[in-house]
């Protein structure tokens, strides 16, 4: 298939892979991938597992150079460089999409409008893709959701089946003038928790959500790396999320199992204030 850049998940027998064309010459700003499970699209009308071909778009941008091709990033020095699908495309998933994509990851940026995305994924390339939330469920071996928590019970409900197993990283922070009443109760209950209910079999992961879309600019407050609190309770999916942060340029601190995570939710005293790894775990009363 010289010339074609593809990508297939063979996941059932009818895996239809659609690639789109990029000549090898050229260094095309975004890997377009369009794949459907033909026998589950039937099934379901509204799994739209599709990663959308932006045939124009692709060979009007191929001749723009691509800013993070000549270079290896540390997780693909590292032989750690994962798919990583984000749900939600606004100033936090874009920031660490973008930071994901230079750290050597491939990462799909997904929203309810993908072709509005292809300034993002330039930005990014040659390491992302766009496409629909479905997309970046299916084929992101980890999973951020930078939607808000409103949203996150339907993304359950329409693709938790989708997230099986996967690390599945949650950044919200409700707000009751948002969320409503029931932002009192997530909060009681810790939000960590409260949206595990929602994605039954995921590896879910509280963190990043006690930065500010600005820290990503700049990680390091008055010489010093700034602080990402992290619980889980999947010892693998907080270590991997810890690498993910060090990707960013932050530092990591393991809190322990998702319980904790309320420990860090929004008006705790180490929420957005920049705090440095050892703030947080001074706080925390943590080793």
């Amino acid at each position: 298939m010289a010339g074609w850049a593809a990508l297939t998940h063979c996941f059932e027998p009818r895996m239809l892979a659609i690639p789109a064309y990029v000549p090898r010459n050229l260094s095309s700003p975004i890997q377009p991938i369009w794949e459907t499970s033909m026998k589950t699209a039937a099934e379901n009308p509204r799994f739209r597992l599709l990663m959308i071909v932006f045939a124009v778009s692709t060979m009007a941008l191929a001749l723009v150079s691509t800013p993070l091709s000549a270079q290896a990033g540390q997780a693909e020095r590292e032989g750690r460089a994962l798919t990583i699908g984000l749900i939600g495309a606004g100033t936090m998933g874009g920031a660490m999409g973008l930071l994901f994509a230079e750290a050597g990851h491939q990462v799909i940026f997904s929203s309810r409008n993908p072709d509005e995305l292809m300034e993002l994924v330039q930005s990014a390339a040659p390491r992302a893709s766009a496409g629909y939330a479905d997309a970046a469920a299916f084929l992101g071996d980890v999973i951020v959701l930078a939607v808000p928590p409103v949203a996150i019970p339907q993304i359950g409900e329409d693709f938790a089946h989708l997230m099986q197993g996967k690390v599945v990283i949650d950044i919200s922070n409700p707000r009751v003038d948002r969320e409503g009443p029931i932002t009192n109760e997530w909060l009681e209950m810790g939000t960590g928790l409260a949206m595990a209910q929602y994605l039954p079999g995921a590896r879910l992961v509280k963190a990043f959500n006690t930065l500010g879309a600005r820290m990503f600019q700049n990680p390091m407050r008055n010489g010093v790396r700034i602080g990402v609190p992290i619980a889980g309770d999947d010892e693998e999916a907080r270590n991997i999320v810890a690498d993910l942060v060090r990707d960013a340029g932050l530092e990591p601190v393991i809190v322990g199992p998702l319980a904790r995570a309320k420990e860090f939710d929004r008006g705790s005293p180490i929420w957005v204030t920049g705090a440095s790894a050892q703030q947080i775990r001074e706080t925390l009363s943590l080793p």
